[in-house]
This record gives structure tokens, sequence and C-alpha cells, in this order.
């Protein structure tokens, strides 16, 4: 049987103010899909902005980590235990400790993490670090990430401008500044645990932190030569480190940070309740619209059914207005999208942005929403008796 989609088209497109109402209502619903998604994804790739930058091939964290904005230490002499290894070329230690930092202007005091490295070794992917690398190895000089959140004062525009900026840094153990000099910047990225980022190196962050230990290191980053096997060192690692640590490879050590902010952080359980929510919301709606335009045609429908046509054709018609609903409502929806992405993002500093992955979840979700909604809504239409109406 040919079911002609003209029919269901000249159905809705016939009350006009109503096929508008219905389609901004299902844009409406695929907006508040869009900012669900958007910061969900906005939440997992800055929280793992770190993990893609740092250079290594392996990592070893205590196994107390939960994520990168809690201290979890081990040791460092494990690092040194391990450089005989075959396949390992070097270690690096990585301390990381949130401090305060000064806001130029108003002299409040804003969290900012601090992330400490010794200086002759690149452990950092970014290219402007490299470059500005030998700066650390001066005396209170650190890099400020540029992309930090506007909290903490003027510091990017006046380093661009060529002028010297002195910032002050407080241990939250003490109430005693320490004045260090921004040597350059650095383009990071704050997350929704972190506002800013500071790169100093090791002297100066236990300067900053003195109640720290250079015996204990935070993570820890491990290069292997070129032909070494990942696997098999990996295995080896974990065979030879003690219980309290583990290796992880890259893409481990990026799935475990986002299973704390899935599964831990209350934050992750919102952004998931809220993509349900606003999909029963959206199957509310949709299913409102079409029993409403069911209710006013039933008449029509009661004649289709005289003359002949079966339930089945019917309930198609339904879905295919649902498919209409669902494109003539994505389009404005994702066109707005864009618009509020760009926002968002210059608003927050998160890497929130439009992509394939989240047009086609969204218009999947849009889709199911709608024929959910249609079957619903095809309950009335399947026990309508033409012989009501005639």
């Amino acid at each position: 049987m040919i079911i002609n989609i003209s029919l269901a088209w000249l159905q809705l497109a016939r009350q006009k103010a109503r096929f508008l109402v219905a389609s901004t209502g299902i844009a409406f619903i695929a907006v508040l899909m869009f900012v669900q998604v958007g910061f969900q994804d906005a939440l997992y790739t800055s929280a793992t902005q770190l993990h893609n930058n740092l250079k290594g091939d392996l990592f070893i964290i205590s196994t107390q980590y939960q994520s990168l904005t809690f201290n979890q230490s081990f040791p460092r002499r494990y690092l040194y235990q391990i450089l005989g290894c075959e396949g390992i070329e070097s270690v690096s230690p990585l301390y990381m400790q949130f401090a305060k930092l000064k806001n130029l202007i108003n002299g409040i005091k804003f969290p900012i993490y601090v992330l400490g490295f010794e200086p002759e070794r690149a452990i950092l992917k970014l290219p402007i670090i490299q470059q500005n690398q030998s700066l650390l190895q001066l005396p209170k000089i650190v890099l400020f990430d540029s992309k930090s959140r506007s909290q903490f004062g003027p510091i990017t525009q006046e380093f661009e401008q060529g002028k010297t900026v002195i910032i002050e840094i407080f241990n939250y153990t003490s109430s005693i500044g320490y004045k260090v000099k921004v040597g350059g910047l650095f383009s990071l990225g704050p997350s929704f645990g972190v506002d800013g980022n500071l790169i100093v190196s090791t002297s100066t962050f236990f300067q900053i932190f003195q109640g720290r230990s250079a015996k204990n290191v935070d993570i820890g980053l491990i290069n292997l030569k070129p032909n070494a096997n990942t696997q098999k060192v990996l295995a080896i690692l974990s065979a030879q480190l003690p219980k309290d640590v583990i290796v992880l490879t890259r893409q481990d050590f990026i799935n475990l940070e986002k299973n704390y902010w899935t599964n831990r952080a209350p934050i992750g359980f919102v952004f998931q309740l809220m993509v349900i929510m606003v999909f029963v919301v959206g199957v509310v709606v949709v299913y409102q619209i079409l029993y409403s335009n069911i209710a006013s045609h039933l008449a029509e429908y009661a004649t289709l059914k005289a003359m002949g046509f079966k339930n089945k054709y019917l309930l198609i018609m339904v879905f295919q207005q649902a498919l209409i609903l669902a494109f003539f409502g994505y389009i404005p929806g994702f066109a707005i999208s864009i618009g509020l992405y760009d926002v968002a993002g210059d608003f927050t500093n998160l890497p929130i942005s439009m992509s394939l992955d989240k047009a086609g979840i969204v218009l999947f979700f849009v889709i199911l929403m709608c024929l959910a909604s249609g079957l619903i809504s095809t309950k009335k239409l399947r026990n309508v008796d033409p012989a009501d109406f005639f």
C-alpha cells in the first residue's frame, strides 16, 4: 500500500498558525536538547584538556585518584624505580594544586589551578609553552592561561599591551602571598572544576606551596622508546609497581576522568537527568500537538475509514505528520543553537561548539520523541467509528 505523504502535509499546512506554533514548540525542545548535550560535551572536553595535552605514553597515578581537582599523590621514587625498565625512555613528575590568585583590580582572591614541572623537560604539547619553557627556569616567573575566566582581572590584556604584570598567589593554608611575574601566556582553558591555570617551575611551585614535599608526585609521565610495545611495558609496570599506584594509557586516563564527572560528580548526574526530562517534556508537548490535530480532523479520518481505508493507512499518516513536525522544528532549533553555543562559549570560556555528533544525536532524539508522541496520540484514532459521525 502506497501512502501519499502530501495528504499528511496538507492536513498540517491547512492551519498555518497552528503549524507554526507546533513547529515553534518542537524547535524550543530541540534547543533545550542542544543546550544540555552541548554543556555535557563541554564538561567532558574541558575536564580532559590537560590529559590530551600531556606529553606521555603512559601515566602513573595513585589508586586514590578521583579527578584532577583532587590532590592524590604517590612517592616520587616510584618514577626512578622504573627508569631501567625495558622500553622506557624518560619519566617526568607533575605537581598540581589549587591556590588563590589576587585580582589586580579589586583585590579579591579566586581559586586558580597551578601546574608545576621541571622546566628542562617538556611535558605539555602546547607549542606556546615549549617556546616559553626556558622562561620558567628564571625565579618567580609563571605562565598564565589566557583563556582563564575574567575574575582574575586584566592579566592577559595588560601582558599583551607590553606591561610588566606582577601577580600575587596565596596558599590556602597561608595568608602571606607570593609575588611572581607573568613571563608568558598559554591557552588551555577552564573547566567545570577549574576557573584558570598557571604553569610554574617546580622550584616556584614549592615556594608557593611550602607545605608540599617534592617527594610526592601527583602524576607521573612515562615516555617510551620509539619501538617500544606499549601494552607490554604497561603489563611489566603494573606487575612491578606497588599496589598503591596504577599505570594507564592516555585513553584509559581520559576515561577515568570522564567516569568521575559522569557517575560521581553531581553535575554529571544533573546533565543526564535534564536530558531525560527534556525528552519526556518534548513527548508530552508533541503529543498535545498531534492529539489536537487528530481531534480537529476526526470527522475526516472517519470519512476515510468509511471509504475503506484501514487503520494502518491512517496511523502511518499520523507518523508522517510527526516526522514533518520533527524536521520543521529541528531546523530552526539547530540554527538557534549554533548562535547560543557561540554566546555560551564566549561567556563561559568552555569548549562548547556545534558538531556533527551533536547534530545527529539531537536529530535522532527529536525524531524518536515525535514518533513516540505519534504512537501515543493514535489511540483515539484507532478507536474512531464512522457510525458516530454519519
